[in-house]
């Protein structure tokens, strides 16, 4: 048997069917629905970067000026407008990710073992600090 080099490996995992909710059928289903507007012409790196930043901000402004309790139990319509925001943080993200040929997977997955080692739970348990200060 031919073992096949990580790139192609890669290649051949994104011809598989994905499943419908996973991130690769949300990743084509952008693709398609910015190809039936042409909208691939705007849609550059630093474009979707700053429509991801707008909407991140737009996301925010629900909790601007909420009590801590209040933001923790929104009500049924605040939490749709919520909703709302967040799909559009990760549609933008996950446009983005796809331009740029980035497994969103894979970096959030290295992500995570990298701050495992900025923040041990022996020095990060119940402190707020950034790693810096530890």
């Amino acid at each position: 048997m031919n073992a096949a080099s990580p790139k192609a490996r890669g290649r051949a995992r994104r011809v598989m069917p994905a499943s419908p909710d996973s991130l690769d059928a949300l990743r084509a289903a952008l693709r398609r629905f910015a190809a039936a507007r042409d909208w691939d012409q705007f849609h550059l790196p630093k474009n979707l970067a700053m429509a991801l930043s707008v909407e991140a901000a737009e996301l925010l402004e629900h909790f601007q000026w909420l009590p801590d309790a209040a933001s923790d139990a929104l009500r049924p319509s605040k939490r749709l407008q919520v909703a709302e925001e967040m799909a559009d943080v990760l549609l933008y993200l996950v446009r983005l990710a796809d331009r740029l040929d980035i497994d969103l997977l894979a970096a959030a997955r290295r992500k995570i073992r990298l701050n495992a080692r900025k923040y041990p739970v022996a020095k990060a348990r119940g402190n707020s600090r950034k790693y810096t200060e530890f």
